[in-house]
């Protein structure tokens, strides 16, 4: 009975150490990082390996209820989903680095603009909001003369300016030439055809 209660402590410390560790997913991970990852995983599993197939069994059944258990009461309560997987923290406001934001997560600038630049963001002054999600990646929101043109305020500015211009008809030719044809007469070519 001594190992269920194991592997319920080892299960929440992990989450602790993991959640202390940073808030990066393994694709954004430097190699020493996921080291380290990788070992505290083999680390809090370790107590619980036993010789004991039905042990190692019933631990890792404990380990997946207890993930359930936590994914649960992250749905029912707001303060265990924040305490287990975070929130969105500001890393850009008004097109200004959140510096004090971006030590807490040991986030630098040139982490910030690599990934400002592989989003097509060319500068940090064009970015009205940015934040820094719980699983690594990056939400930004453009201010609004750097947003793209969306095919409906395209419609609406073309009709903005058919109303505002007075409509000019294309000069009609006087006759055509299916005309010319049912009255037998053919007009003289223009010159620049010679």
């Amino acid at each position: 009975m001594n190992f269920i209660w194991e592997s319920v402590l080892l299960i929440f410390s992990g989450v602790l150490l993991l959640r202390v560790a940073g808030r990066k997913s393994i694709s954004q991970m430097t190699l020493a990082q996921t080291v380290v990852m990788i070992s505290i995983g083999t680390i809090i599993i370790q107590p619980i390996v036993e010789t004991s197939v039905w042990k190692t069994i019933a631990a890792a059944a404990i380990l997946v209820g207890s993930l359930i258990l936590m994914e649960y009461l992250q749905v029912k309560f707001n303060f265990i989903e924040k305490f287990i997987t975070g929130k969105s923290k500001i890393v850009i406001e008004n097109g200004k680095l959140k510096t004090a934001n971006m030590r807490k997560l040991r986030f630098t600038a040139d982490q910030l603009e690599m990934r400002l630049r592989t989003s097509g963001i060319t500068k940090i002054s064009d970015v009205k909001m940015a934040t820094l999600e719980p699983n690594g990646q990056l939400g930004y929101e453009l201010m609004n003369d750097a947003k793209p043109l969306t095919v409906g305020e395209f419609k609406r500015l073309m009709g903005e300016m058919i109303l505002q211009s007075p409509v000019q008809l294309a000069p009609q030719a006087s006759e055509d030439i299916f005309q010319e044809l049912k009255k037998g007469h053919t007009p003289p070519n223009p010159k620049d055809l010679h």
